[in-house]
C-alpha cells in the first residue's frame, strides 16, 4: 500500500481505541479567555463523557461566561454511547444544543451503523428538548460544483427533522443557500421534526 504525507494538525481516527485525555486542551484554555466576551456560542469537539461537558461548563463559569450556549458535538462512539448522561450535563447550564458530526461518526462506528446512529440522536435529543444541528458535507456536491447528486438532495431532505442544517464552504454557497431553503421549506409541510403531517398531496389536487 502507497502511503501519503499527513499535513499539519490534521485529524486522525482511532476507532474502537479510548484515550485519557483531557476535555480541554491548553490552548483551548487560552482561546476561551480570548473569545468569552465576542462569542454567542462555544463549540466543544469530541465530547466524551458528562464529565468533559462539565470540565468546559467549569471554566466559562470561571470566567464570568456561564450564559454562553454550548454545542456538544457528537462525533466518536464514547460521545454516542454515552449520549443521555452528556445531555443532562449540558442541561444543567442552558442553553446546549448538539452537532450529529456525520463524518467522524461514520468512521467511529462503522456507515453502515451512521443511519441508525443519527435516528437514536435525534430521538435523544427530541426527548430532552436539546436542538440538534445537522452537519457535514451537506449537499457540498451543489456547494463545491453547482451540481448535486440525487443521495446529497435526499440528505438535505432528511435534515429537515433537525432544528438546524449546516452547510459547508464553496464557490455555489449562495445558491446551495437557496436551494436548501426551497427543500426545507417544501419538506415542512410535510412533517413536523419527526413526525408526518398527514397533509393532503399536492399530487392529489391533480386527479
Amino acid at each position: 500500500a502507497e502511503g501519503s504525507r499527513l499535513r499539519a494538525e490534521k485529524g486522525i481516527n482511532f476507532p474502537e481505541t479510548q484515550f485519557a485525555l483531557s476535555a480541554l486542551t491548553d490552548k483551548d484554555i487560552a482561546d476561551l479567555e480570548a473569545v468569552v466576551g465576542f462569542a454567542d456560542i462555544v463549540a466543544l469537539s469530541f465530547v466524551r463523557s458528562a464529565a468533559d461537558v462539565t470540565c468546559l461548563e467549569d471554566h466559562l463559569h470561571r470566567l464570568g461566561a456561564g450564559q454562553l450556549g454550548i454545542v456538544l458535538k457528537i462525533e466518536n462512539r464514547q460521545a454516542f454511547e454515552n449520549l443521555p448522561g452528556v445531555l443532562l450535563a449540558g442541561l444543567r447550564s442552558p442553553p446546549v444544543g448538539v452537532m450529529v458530526a456525520r463524518g467522524d461518526l461514520a468512521v467511529e462506528l462503522g456507515f453502515e451503523r451512521l443511519s441508525e446512529v443519527q435516528e437514536e440522536i435525534l430521538w435523544l435529543c427530541e426527548a430532552a428538548h436539546v436542538p440538534v444541528i445537522w452537519a457535514t458535507q451537506m449537499l457540498e456536491g451543489l456547494a463545491k460544483k453547482g451540481v448535486p447528486s440525487r443521495a446529497e438532495v435526499t440528505d438535505a431532505a432528511a435534515s429537515a427533522r433537525a432544528e438546524c442544517a449546516m452547510l459547508n464552504k464553496g464557490p455555489y454557497i449562495v445558491e446551495t443557500t437557496r436551494f436548501l431553503g426551497d427543500i426545507l421549506g417544501r419538506m415542512h409541510s410535510h412533517q413536523a421534526k419527526r413526525r408526518p403531517t398527514l397533509r393532503s398531496l399536492a399530487v392529489s389536487q391533480k386527479v
